[in-house]
C-alpha cells in the first residue's frame, strides 16, 4: 500500500479484514459525512486520515506499523 493521501477501497477491506462490498459501503458513508462538512469527496477513494481517526487508529499508527 503506497503512502498516498487517498485509500482505495481495496486498502479499506485489507485494513479491516472486511470483503470489497463492505468497503464500499464504509468509504460511502465517510465520504457523505466529509461531503455534509463541505469537502470534495472522490468516489471509490478515502481521505487516510479521516478514514484512520474514524476506525480507532488514530491519525499515523497504521502508517507506522507498515513503513
Amino acid at each position: 500500500m503506497a503512502n498516498n493521501t487517498f485509500l482505495k477501497v481495496e486498502d479499506v477491506a485489507e485494513i479491516l479484514g472486511v470483503s470489497k462490498s463492505y468497503a464500499y459501503k464504509i468509504v460511502r458513508s465517510l465520504n457523505a459525512e466529509l461531503k455534509e462538512k463541505g469537502f470534495l469527496v472522490v468516489s471509490g477513494r478515502i481521505n487516510r486520515r479521516y478514514f484512520l481517526e474514524k476506525a480507532c487508529y488514530g491519525t499515523d499508527k497504521y502508517d507506522e506499523r507498515n513503513e
